[in-house]
Order: structure tokens, then C-alpha cells, then sequence
């Protein structure tokens, strides 16, 4: 046994490597569509649920279906059912990035003991309320702090939050543009 495989993070590192290859000679397999549907309840209140999704050529469902409650505080004049749409965002892109360095620090061989991501975003909401049609309706900034717990070195943990950046999807998502159809049908 080598010190990588003594390692466990949790993730199946060889699996990743291996759907990797086998990707490289097969890119339309590599091609998959994510889904959720949004049901509006009442005022800003809504349902997502996301259940199932296509890649591999085929199509899947979850092992369960996943609900997500959204509304708006009551300072905004909503019910407060559940976090805004725009902290969904600072969920997924603190999600993605520490499964990121989970699989990241796995490969390496890097055990971890914990890990804890803060994400802050700046947000002037005069702009959604179409107070000053010159501030923008999205994020003014996003601030990132991980607190991490490993055996490695400062500079190893800073290559693990690198590349977990360099290979996250959302972070990519949210810092280049991605084209968005909106459509009634």
C-alpha cells in the first residue's frame, strides 16, 4: 500500500481518473444536461426540485429527488420561507469548490481533517429593486475563505484551492459568460 492509498478523503480518485481517459476517446458521452423545475407557491416563495439529468449517453434519475425552498426575508416584504435565489449561488460555488479540494487533496495524497468554506457576496440590492438603473441586479463581488485542516504545508493547501478552482464548474459558471435562453412556451 502506498502513502496515496492510505489516504481517504472520501473519494474515488481511480474511478475520476478512469472516466477521464475513457472520455478522452468518447467526448459526446462527456456531454450531459443538468435539470431542476421551479414551481412559484406564493408571493416570491418558490419549489425547486431537481430529480433526474442525461450524460453517458442516457438518461438518469438521483437516488432521491432533491427540494430547494426559496423566498425572501421579510425586511425585502416576503414570508421568508427559505434562503434567496442569489445564496443559492454562494451554495454551489462553496459546494463545488470543497468537493474540489476533497478530490483534489485525494489524488495528491493529502489527508484532510476538516474543511470549511465562508463565501461573502456584496450585494446593492437598489438595482433588482430598479432604484438606480446604474447598479447592476447580480453581486458586486464574491469573497471566498477557506479554512482547511490537512496534512500538507500552507503552500500545499493554497495548490489545492487552485486547482479546485481552476476545475470548478460553477466557479467557471459564475466568473465567464455562460449563454442563457429564456424562453415561454
Amino acid at each position: 500500500m502506498t502513502a496515496v492509498d492510505s489516504i481517504d478523503n472520501g473519494v474515488n480518485v481511480q474511478a475520476l481518473l478512469e472516466a477521464r481517459e475513457a472520455l478522452k476517446g468518447a467526448p459526446e458521452a462527456a456531454q450531459f444536461t443538468w435539470r431542476s423545475t421551479t414551481r412559484w407557491e406564493n408571493g416570491v416563495h418558490t419549489t425547486s426540485t431537481v430529480k433526474d439529468y442525461s450524460g453517458l449517453g442516457a438518461d438518469h434519475e438521483h437516488k432521491a429527488e432533491s427540494t430547494f425552498v426559496a423566498d425572501h426575508p421579510e425586511v425585502f416584504a416576503a414570508t421568508d420561507n427559505g434562503i434567496t435565489p442569489i445564496e443559492y449561488l454562494l451554495v454551489g460555488l462553496g459546494s463545488c469548490l470543497t468537493a474540489g479540494i476533497a478530490s483534489v487533496a485525494q489524488n495528491r495524497g493529502i489527508q484532510l481533517r476538516s474543511v470549511e468554506a465562508t463565501l461573502e457576496g456584496a450585494h446593492d440590492i437598489r438595482g433588482i429593486l430598479g432604484a438606480d438603473s446604474d447598479v447592476r441586479n447580480g453581486y458586486n463581488g464574491i469573497k471566498v475563505s477557506f479554512n482547511i485542516d490537512a496534512d500538507a504545508s500552507k503552500e500545499d493547501i493554497e495548490a489545492l484551492v487552485a486547482q479546485s478552482q481552476k476545475r470548478s464548474a460553477v466557479f467557471d459558471a459564475l466568473t465567464n459568460p455562460t449563454d442563457v435562453t429564456v424562453e415561454v412556451v
